[in-house]
């Protein structure tokens, strides 16, 4: 019985080459999926909470702006803001202006009024955002820790090469030795 034993010429090494390719990838693919998860997890599990805001200074030429208005600064930062309502809209610190003067809409104040003369407007709301709480930052610390091996894929391409460098070093100098080029040493 004669055994064939398969022996893949001129290849050297380039299947464990393409083999560590596509370990890579596989591992790409799987941290970008948990990345992804974590993330989804980490925005459903802020806790909902109420805060308030006192003397926030208002650009009085965005309040006047019908088309702009002043945007809550909170609003632009807080996780999940949502929810403002005006406690108090004050002009030159002290002098409360009414709740028909101006109107919330969404995360802006608007002038309802012809106001003139607003300056050292503050504004004092109330309103609810998502805080961070355990469970958050260990999914956020998870997700950072699985995101961050992808900063070994550089070290795993250059041992492979490597590796393959090697193969074919070994190679060539078979192929040489089989060849007859070198002699064997002699007195």
């Amino acid at each position: 019985m004669r055994t064939n034993i398969k022996q893949d010429k001129g290849i050297a090494g380039l299947t464990i080459l393409l083999s560590l390719v596509t370990f890579l990838f596989v591992i790409g693919l799987l941290v970008m999926i948990f990345s992804m998860m974590g993330g989804e997890l980490i925005k459903s599990s802020f806790t909902s909470t109420s805060a308030s805001v006192n003397t926030e200074a208002v650009t009085s030429t965005d309040l006047i702006n019908a088309s702009k208005g002043y945007t809550l600064a909170l609003s632009l930062t807080a996780q999940d803001f949502a929810s403002p309502s005006i406690d108090a809209l004050y002009n030159n610190t002290n002098e409360l202006l009414t709740s028909g003067n101006y109107t919330l809409i969404g995360n802006a104040i608007f002038n309802a009024t012809a106001l003139d003369g607003l300056k050292d407007v503050k504004v004092d709301y109330s309103y609810t955002y998502g805080a961070t709480n355990d469970a958050t930052d260990v999914m956020n610390d998870t997700t950072s820790g699985i995101g961050s091996v992808t900063d070994w894929f550089s070290i795993f391409v250059v041992i492979g090469a490597m590796i393959v460098l090697i193969l074919l070093t070994v190679i060539i100098i078979s192929a040489i030795r089989g060849s007859g080029l070198m002699a064997g040493g002699s007195a």
